[in-house]
């Protein structure tokens, strides 16, 4: 009896280990069951085994939002484990999406294929990625090719990714983007180096800006957009007319086989806007244009969309001289020019701003007749003269021997100072070398012009010593004209030529020897005039063969005159 009752009990017993260990054996496992019915918290499942097992709802949706699960639903689980009191299984669905997902890339990994997946987070160093239900690591280096700042429109975004590393027992994965665009990226460089010819039209997207112009992706390759390049108008800066990102269509210009340098152009599309300027602005005509750079020569005018001439700094006022444009006109500012000249070849306009105002010398001149008279302020004084304000752009210039008649230029020029406001008269305009001359004296009738009137040549005239000095004597004749004698003419006699015999305030008689009209000035000589006395008493008082001697026939002279006097 005793064996017989033993039996049964080692029956039962591995009755029920036969069945715990199969039901146990899918512990870790993934198993296909219906969705039987749903509590506040569960979807009950059945898996077929003995027992349902449950899931809990915050599985099929967030909070707030119904669960997405309804009875009937056949869903693929996880078998965490048996509960001991009940004996309900838990299962889940997140590790069952999991467990599939890394044995999907386990296969992925070892046949070194690509994997898709969804960046959704930053980390330390990276980002984390979605690839189906397993979590990766994408490090920070292995976004893209280049640096990218700002990685917020590639979040969220399903995309391949190569898997570098796999770590099942610690549950890490290591992918990378930028070998899926470096392997994309050679195939299509490959296939586009190949057919790539000058003149080809691409589309493309704009990948990076710099100072000097922007790189265009071209699907595998780049190609350098020049900011020249970038339209016919005048760009600063690429940044002006384009942005990263940015879809562009563009034309090969130059393509070098050997360095695989390609340069592109986006004006090139567009029509060439100086075509016709020969015929658009021919020189003499008047436009508006727009001020887009400032340089130390000169100011450039847009005319048209690309299409812009040059302002010389000499053709920017009639006035302001050695003056910076950018003292003159602002950048952006609207100006009217003239069109001086056109090079179409070399792709330039010449422009005048100062054309399109009034000469004021010209206006001066159809104002101001020789003669008249003006008023003006002293604005500067120079070692040569004054320069009187005519206007609020020109000056008038009185040289210092206009200033007086009678004083010398340096001291006529102390009587006046900076400020004062003076007359005088328009003496001559010269509109080409835009200059005006004035004088103060001419005010005033010369105290000299009827003496002058009078002085000839030869004539004899009486003088009033007013200086003595090493080489000669200064003279006034009439009180109003200046003469000068020379040492050497003095005197006859080289004995006499001496300046100290004279005295300030004598009076001696001279013969003019030259007149200067204009400086009022007389060149005279005694030695000239006894000269042509001892002559004259000669022809009068004595012949070559009266036998009389030189002394005999000036005495006679000497007592002739003396007998009138």
């Amino acid at each position: 009896m005793a064996s017989a009752t033993t039996q049964p009990v080692e029956n039962f017993a591995d009755l029920l280990e036969e069945t715990l260990g199969r039901d146990s054996a899918f512990d870790g496992s993934v198993v296909t069951g219906r969705v039987v019915r749903l509590t506040d918290e569960y979807a009950i499942v059945d898996v077929g085994l003995k027992s349902e097992g449950r899931v809990s709802l915050k599985e099929f949706g967030p909070p707030g939002v119904t669960p997405d699960v309804k009875p009937g639903d056949v869903i693929e689980l996880f078998v965490e484990r048996y509960e001991d009191r009940d004996g309900s299984i838990v299962l889940s669905r997140e590790k069952a999406r999991r467990e599939e997902a890394w044995s999907n890339l386990e296969k992925a990994f070892e046949g070194n294929q690509r994997v898709n997946g969804t960046i959704y987070g930053r980390v330390k160093g990276g980002f984390t990625v979605d690839l189906g239900g397993a979590m990766a690591f994408l490090p920070g280096s292995q976004v893209d090719i280049r640096p990218v700042r700002d990685v917020t429109p590639l979040m969220g975004v399903p995309q391949p990714f190569q898997i570098l590393k796999m770590d099942r027992a610690r549950g890490n994965i290591v992918v990378s983007r930028r070998a899926v665009l470096e392997e994309t990226r050679a195939e299509q460089r490959s296939e586009l180096i190949q057919g790539l010819k000058e003149g080809m039209i691409l589309d493309g997207v704009v990948k990076n800006i710099t100072d000097y112009g922007a790189f265009v992706d071209l699907g595998g390759v780049d190609g350098l957009l020049h900011v020249t390049d970038i339209a016919w108008k005048r760009i600063n800066h690429p940044s002006e007319a384009l942005q990263i990102g940015q879809p562009v269509r563009v034309q090969v210009i130059r393509f070098n086989p050997d360095t695989q340098r390609i340069s592109l152009g986006m004006k090139q599309l567009e029509a060439d806007p100086w075509e016709n300027v020969a015929i658009k602005y021919p020189p003499g005509a008047r436009y508006t244009g727009r001020v887009t750079n400032i340089t130390d020569y000169g100011a450039f005018v847009e005319l048209e969309p690309g299409v812009e001439g040059l302002v010389h700094v000499s053709e920017m006022s009639w006035t302001k001289k050695n003056v910076h444009p950018g003292k003159i006109v602002a950048t952006s500012q609207e100006v009217d020019v003239m069109v001086l000249d056109v090079d179409s070849a070399k792709r330039r306009i010449s422009l005048g701003l100062k054309q399109v105002q009034r000469n004021p010398w010209e206006q001066f001149a159809e104002e101001h007749k020789v003669g008249s008279v003006v008023e003006g302020e002293i604005r500067n004084i120079t070692e040569f003269g004054l320069f009187i304000g005519l206007s609020a752009d020109i000056d008038g210039m009185v040289h210092m021997s206009d200033l007086s008649w009678d004083e010398a230029g340096e001291v006529a020029m102390s009587h006046y100072e900076k400020g004062q406001v003076v007359k005088a008269k328009v003496l001559d305009v010269d509109v080409e070398k835009e200059r005006i001359s004035l004088g103060i004296k001419q005010l005033h009738e010369d105290p000299a012009a009827d003496t002058l009137s009078k002085v000839q040549k030869g004539a004899v005239v009486t003088c009033i010593v007013t200086a003595v000095q090493a080489n000669g004597i200064e003279v006034k004749v009439d009180d109003v004209l200046t003469g000068f004698i020379r040492r050497a003419e003095l005197a006859r006699d080289k004995a006499d030529q001496r300046p100290e015999r004279f005295a300030v305030g004598e009076r001696v008689d001279a013969k003019v020897v030259s007149v200067d009209r204009a400086a009022r000035k007389l060149a005279l000589t005694i030695r000239g005039r006894e000269v042509e006395e001892d002559k004259q008493a000669i022809t009068d008082y004595g012949s070559s063969d009266s036998g009389a001697s030189l002394g005999d026939i000036l005495g006679a002279a000497i007592r002739r005159r003396n007998a009138e006097s």
